[in-house]
């Protein structure tokens, strides 16, 4: 049965492109018609399921591009995901991407599988066995000996062993390829956060879509590389905080986008990291924006203390770098789809993309906490409550 849903603000794409009394009416999955409320429903068939929402605001579905749905955000999120059996992990992966699917984020790019667990997910929610939100799945993270999340099963040493880790994630389904460039944070015991784990070379050979680097020298190497995406980009080096505008204005002429995955939880990070410390990394995402970089939304969703049910309060960091609401907005939907290169299936509400939405209650345009309201969420045609 055909679906209708009407609001009194209709968004429809980017730049505060809204219609006054909107609606949409949604046919297998897909956007069939959109416009005005009247015309809509004179076009839409006699028998149409109805959901009004007077008050309230229709939107593109959010998109995180930064998730890991095998951690579970908690103290110790390696140690967990280590103690745990795959049936465990399976049945947690289900439940964290409810809460994602539940605060209106209908798309999500998961950056770290162990055993093929999150592809299997993303199969069943693709096959209507499983409720959820879209999934981009990378696999097994590609990470040097002892790196970066090694505990995921992706260590390589040498350019036959990247390129037999690629191909088995390409065999087995994978949308990307995740490469850390540079150590990370939640590895006890592995590289510091701003030391290469791969040279340019040999990262030409790995990267497909994506690349984790925290330090300078990674980002550097990721960029000749030709990455698609960057995710976090602090730009942080053995002796501190290095942004080379140079990079920068490659980055920008490229394309190429960068995630600051942003936690939740980012103002408590800048507590325990150092106000000013912190305060210089976020001004480097600034001023990379300021420089005219493509930026992503996305969470870190599963690392300690980034939950999967706040996606407002990452959105707010973008909100502390100068963006509008509106501006926000269009970040967490139009924009990342592009980015993530789903603009033909998602982040508008257009006649021909997937029915991936949200109704809230208020303005989100003018009023960013709006989003925290939501009313109904419909994901790939299927509404959830």
């Amino acid at each position: 049965m055909d679906t209708l849903i009407s609001a009194r603000r209709v968004v429809i794409g980017p730049h505060g492109q809204v219609l006054a009394d909107g609606a949409v009416l949604v046919r297998n999955g897909v956007i069939a018609d959109t416009g005005p409320r009247h015309e809509v429903e004179s076009r839409a068939p006699a028998r149409t399921l109805r959901h009004d929402y007077p008050d309230g605001t229709l939107l593109p579905g959010l998109v995180d591009a930064h998730v890991h749905l095998v951690l579970d955000a908690g103290p110790d999120p390696v140690a967990a995901l280590r103690e745990a059996d795959d049936a465990t992990v399976a049945k947690g992966i289900a439940e964290r991407a409810l809460g994602l699917l539940n605060a209106g984020v209908t798309t999500v790019r998961d950056l770290g599988d162990r055993n093929g667990l999150v592809t299997e997910f993303r199969d069943a929610v693709r096959a209507g066995r499983l409720p959820g939100p879209r999934v981009l799945a990378a696999g097994t993270p590609v990470t040097g000996p002892g790196g970066h999340c090694w505990f995921l099963g992706g260590e390589v040493s040498g350019e036959d062993a990247a390129r037999a880790l690629v191909r088995r994630n390409v065999e087995r389904g994978t949308d990307l390829i995740k490469v850390m460039a540079t150590g990370g944070g939640i590895t006890k015991g592995g590289p510091p956060i701003w030391a290469p784990q791969f040279t340019a070379e040999e990262l030409r050979i790995i990267v497909q879509e994506a690349a984790h680097a925290h330090g300078t020298a990674g980002i550097v190497a990721a960029v000749e590389a030709g990455v698609s995406t960057i995710e976090h980009c602090t730009w942080i080096d053995q002796d501190g905080f290095r942004l080379l505008d140079d990079v920068v204005d490659e980055i920008a002429a490229r394309g190429i986008g960068v995630c600051p995955a942003a936690s939740p939880d980012w103002r408590g990070f800048a507590e325990r990291f150092g106000r000013e410390r912190a305060e210089e990394m976020f001004g480097g995402i600034r001023r990379m924006r300021e420089r005219g970089v493509r930026l992503l939304t996305g969470t870190d969703a599963g690392v300690s203390r980034a939950v999967f049910d706040d996606f407002v309060s990452s959105l707010e960091f973008f909100a502390h770098l100068g963006c509008t609401s509106q501006e926000i907005v269009d970040l967490a939907t139009c924009e990342a789809a592009e980015a993530l290169g789903l603009g033909k299936v998602t982040g508008r509400l257009l006649p021909g993309l997937r029915a991936d939405l949200l109704v809230v209650e208020g303005n989100p345009l003018s009023d960013l906490q709006a989003l925290r309201r939501v009313r109904l969420v419909m994901a790939d045609g299927l509404v959830y409550a």
